[in-house]
């Protein structure tokens, strides 16, 4: 019997997982069965039972694959933008998946996951992964601003790292709601409360500066 290389492998795991966020984004996590992933998929009730014994364990598979995407995503913005720029970059970097229709389709179940959340511990422990370690990271992002000057030294970082996530998840709420709502102006508007909290940095670390005695400390 001929061996089947890992490349098939993936590609067979993976498209059951694309018929899954199919299903799960047009039926909803509860109405959807694995008979109906099987039909979406065109595999065999076998092959998919070959990869995932439970619809829990497709969701857990799809929100690994998001959440490492984030984490990277994360990681490129703050090697990419240093300094107070890479929250202009996150922003706009996070804004252009949600132009993505296939990445919409994807918000739409996360939507459901975070109401399934309340009642399944199994995927609340899912869905809080994927905020609690891009939280973390936002958090040394943030850090590392105010530790440069680029944003104001009283500032609470993780408190800032999740008004990033807040602003990222009620947005896609609002595209699950009204998919024609334009991203543009909104990613704009967010960029220019960003400038200003880092104009507000620097200008305070002036006036702290102004107050010095003569000849300095």
């Amino acid at each position: 019997m001929p061996k089947v290389d890992q490349a098939h492998l993936d590609a067979r795991r993976q498209q059951i997982l694309d018929a899954a966020v199919a299903c799960f984004a047009r039926d909803g996590f509860h109405r959807t069965t694995m008979q109906d992933i099987v039909r979406q998929s065109g595999l065999s009730a076998g092959a998919l039972y070959t990869y995932f014994t439970s619809k829990e364990a497709m969701i857990e598979a799809i929100a690994e694959g998001r959440h490492r995407r984030e984490r990277e995503l994360i990681l490129a913005a703050g090697q990419a933008a240093p300094g107070g720029a890479v929250l202009q970059r996150l922003v706009a970097s996070f804004a252009a998946r949600l132009l993505d229709p296939a990445e919409r389709e994807g918000r739409r179940l996360s939507l459901q996951l975070w109401a399934e959340a309340l009642r399944n511990p199994r995927v609340l422990r899912t869905v809080r992964s994927g905020v609690d370690v891009p939280r973390k990271m936002l958090t040394r992002i943030v850090e590392a601003a105010v530790a440069r000057g680029d944003l104001p030294d009283d500032l609470e970082p993780e408190a800032l790292a999740r008004v990033l996530i807040a602003l990222f998840q009620g947005f896609a709420l609002q595209l699950a709601w009204e998919p024609s709502a334009a991203v543009e102006p909104c990613v704009e508007a967010v960029q220019r409360l960003f400038v200003a909290l880092a104009a507000s940095g620097r200008k305070g670390r002036r006036t702290q500066g102004a107050a010095l005695p003569a000849g300095g400390v």
